[in-house]
């Protein structure tokens, strides 16, 4: 099969979809690799490395569509993109159509196939493709948090870990999964106090094994708002898969918080999880509501992209394989992964959506 991997056009994204050695290793295989010129630099990989294992090199968009019959890129398709998808390319990408419309329809008209990352699901519920970008999701928000409390960021000057003779900062996560765990995992070694709001037992028992810093609590209306009151950074990390994320924090709730508080929304892909929750950019990564800085950048992972780069293809590699082997539709995993096909919409969670 001929395999497109094109250079990502969102906003200060810099990660590629195949670093050069998965590219080699599908060259191996007998497929056909092109790369788009320069898609591998942002990540630390330059056109030479590619080309020594075998793989073509396209000198724009426009000619790495042209060549590809499946097409693996990190990002959904955006203006740039969009232009040159074809009906019988396969997608193969992050999609999270269920707060983009706009983009579904498109995909819809264009009458592709589109198996979505975030949407591969494995017979136990796991989202393995999601799973690597979630932790440094998770990650990040906890570092981005901890810059946005400083003062000259506009923050209200708190250290989030303490010291002897000040009082340590709150931490507040919703949710236990990849990302939720990764925050509250760095948030507590850190020396912040944190609470994480949980529905399963066994995550809340996890997250309770981190440290004696760390609380586990079910989300009960009542106590989400009393916890987030003396919070100094709120870390939304809540998902259904392949639906829009539901809100768990209100603006009211918000409003309760001190000044200069910050709110990091990592389900912000998903449509967001706090009711003052809007999609922002790594160029313009902030705005206030109600006194608290919110960062809601939708691609955080972009910004450490060699990292994010090795870690998202390391896990999308096999997958690949299978889907350029061609006999992959009796593969349940990525039959669930199908968000969009032939011009109809086929996961269940974006059934009924308004177009």
């Amino acid at each position: 099969m001929r395999i497109g991997v094109p250079k990502e056009t969102k906003t200060l994204e810099g990660r590629v979809a195949l670093v050069p050695a998965a590219a080699g290793d599908l060259v191996k295989r007998g497929h056909e690799v092109w790369l788009e010129q320069g898609a591998g630099l942002k990540s630390g990989f330059k056109d030479e490395e590619y080309t020594r294992l075998g793989v073509n090199i396209a000198p724009d968009a426009a000619a790495l569509y042209e060549k590809g019959e499946m097409i693996v890129k990190v990002k959904e398709p955006i203006a740039g993109d969009l232009q040159h998808l074809r009906k019988d390319h396969l997608l193969f990408c992050y999609l999270h159509l269920a707060a983009e419309p706009v983009l579904t329809k498109q995909l819809l008209d264009i009458g592709l196939t589109g198996v979505a990352f975030e949407t591969v699901e494995l017979p136990n519920g796991d989202l393995p493709l999601l799973a690597p970008m979630s932790v440094i999701a998770g990650k990040i928000g906890v570092q981005v948090g901890t810059h946005l409390l400083h003062q000259p960021m506009g923050g209200k000057g708190k250290l989030l870990g303490g010291l002897s003779a000040t009082e340590r900062g709150k931490v507040v996560v919703f949710g236990a999964g990849r990302a939720g765990g990764a925050s509250a995992a760095l948030a507590a070694a850190g020396g912040a106090n944190v609470t994480v709001f949980e529905m399963r037992e066994d995550r809340m028992d996890e997250m309770m094994r981190l440290g004696n810093n760390v609380t586990a609590l079910y989300p009960y209306h009542d106590v989400v708002a009393r916890e987030v009151a003396s919070a100094d950074l709120v870390i939304g990390a809540v998902l259904v898969t392949g639906a829009k994320a539901p809100h768990v924090m209100t603006r009211e709730m918000l409003a309760g918080m001190e000044p200069g508080s910050v709110v990091v929304d990592i389900a912000i892909d998903q449509g967001g999880c706090f009711e003052t929750s809007r999609p922002t950019t790594w160029k313009e990564p902030t705005y206030v509501e109600e006194g608290v800085t919110h960062f809601c950048v939708t691609n955080m992972p972009g910004a450490v992209p060699q990292t994010s780069s090795q870690a998202i293809c390391a896990a999308i590699l096999p997958w690949v394989n299978k889907l350029a082997g061609g006999d992959w539709c009796g593969n349940e995993a990525l039959v669930r992964g199908i968000n969009v096909e032939g011009g109809r919409i086929v996961h269940p969670a974006l059934q009924g959506m308004p177009l």
